[in-house]
């Protein structure tokens, strides 16, 4: 890497070397597991709102999947630099697969509520914890770390083609179909995960120096995060956006679906809406190099952020589907283009044996935002109405523009020497 005033370190094509067999395996695994995602991603807040039409209650759903962030990143994140990242993994997948199959039990004998689901979204949530956490800190074993830009952009497009473009409109047939298909299809999905994920061989195990415990561990990690200006303040960044976005999703089916909404949807228009994020997010995911290159990471990040005061502001002042589409198409596109900087730069640039622990105090602050953005959209939706949570919530994420000053290209080529330095 030279400081030669060319494009920044990350805009540069890596070489075209394969990426190996384990790494599509995980590639394959990821895939089957956000398709899971995606389903239920709709299938919750819809089965929801045959319970109930609050909008606390229902943005609850998002507040019960989105809590373990805040309440089990740090430990899982020390727990992943302790254990093996692959077995981690594993077990968060036999336990989605035990939950779902207990809440199609329970519907099954037409036992369900609003609280059921809730219970089952905390623990969902709790399993997606270890389960990010340990995938996100793994990749590096799998991919040289002058491929981790093109192995998260591979990575990405898949994660969010299923996340966002197949799950959500399944989904939506799902539901009409029967609660208890929507549920159970997710669960054969991770199950089918699982089986892909026990091909990828090896330890991915940390060697470990001498005998720590978990709190020690956990405050190394967040000392290196909040010593680390820019990772600092990429995190806050991000968990100010998740905020915002938490809280316009939290309450946007109550906006989008049924006769009495303003746009008046069917759970399978839904469906099909929320694919053009995802539509945009694959497309995002093949052309964010090519954007980085052409205007630098820094202001290919600060594009994100307008991109995404547009997405969650347009149903502020339109009820038209094919407007809030287009948002929402530009808006994944440049939400990807985040995600692959950021996240390269952090794998890149974190030591391997801090990666769970910074990846996951890193998340506490992108994640952990997310139920408290969803309790504040639904609380703000009961006392001023959905366009004031839409249109508050899209302001909120064009302040992020303020912080931009410190996240430049100059500081985080330097982030990136010094890490290869030593």
């Amino acid at each position: 890497m030279t400081d030669d005033g060319a494009a920044p370190a990350a805009a540069r094509v890596a070489p075209r070397a394969p990426l190996g067999a384990a790494y599509w395996r995980l590639w394959t695994s990821s895939g089957l597991s956000n398709l899971a995602d995606g389903v239920l991603k709709v299938a919750l807040p819809l089965v929801a709102l045959g319970f109930t039409r609050s909008p606390a209650l229902v943005a609850g759903v998002t507040l019960a999947l989105t809590l373990p962030w805040l309440l089990f990143a740090l430990p899982v994140g020390a727990l992943a630099d302790r254990l093996d990242r692959r077995r981690l993994m594993l077990g968060a997948h036999v336990a989605r697969v035990l939950l779902l199959a207990g809440l199609v039990a329970v519907l099954a004998l037409d036992l369900g509520s609003v609280w059921a689901l809730y219970v089952v979204a905390f623990c969902l949530g709790a399993a997606e914890t270890v389960y990010d956490t340990s995938a996100q800190s793994i990749l590096p074993a799998l991919a040289p770390r002058e491929q981790l830009t093109r192995a998260n952009g591979r990575l990405y497009a898949v994660e969010l083609t299923a996340n966002q473009f197949v799950g959500p409109p399944l989904g939506g047939v799902l539901v009409a179909s029967g609660a208890t298909l929507a549920f159970a299809t997710p669960a054969g999905l991770w199950l089918a995960a699982l089986g892909v994920l026990l091909l990828v061989r090896g330890r991915f195990r940390v060697a470990r120096e001498g005998t720590t415990s978990v709190r020690a561990d956990v405050a190394e990690g967040l000392r290196f995060l909040g010593r680390h200006r820019l990772l600092r303040t990429l995190a806050v960044m991000v968990g100010v956006s998740n905020f915002a976005s938490s809280a316009v999703f939290a309450v946007f089916v109550l906006h989008a679906v049924g006769p009495g909404s303003p746009m008046g949807l069917s759970e399978q228009a839904y469906g099909l809406l929320l694919t053009t994020l995802a539509v945009g997010s694959l497309l995002g995911s093949f052309v964010a190099a090519g954007l980085v290159r052409v205007l630098g990471r820094a202001r290919s990040l600060a594009l994100t952020l307008v991109g995404n005061a547009a997405l969650l502001g347009t149903p502020a002042v339109t009820t038209d589907a094919r407007l809030v589409g287009a948002a929402f198409l530009l808006g994944g596109a440049l939400i990807v283009v985040w995600n692959v900087v950021t996240v390269s730069l952090r794998q890149g640039i974190t030591p391997d044996r801090l990666l769970g622990r910074v990846n996951s105090g890193y998340r506490l602050l992108a994640w952990g935002s997310m139920p408290l953005g969803a309790a504040a959209g639904g609380l703000l939706a009961d006392v001023s109405g959905l366009p004031t949570v839409f249109a508050t919530m899209a302001v909120l994420s064009l302040a992020l523009l303020l912080a931009m000053p410190v996240v430049t290209d100059e500081r985080m080529d330097a982030a990136e020497r010094a890490a290869a330095a030593g």
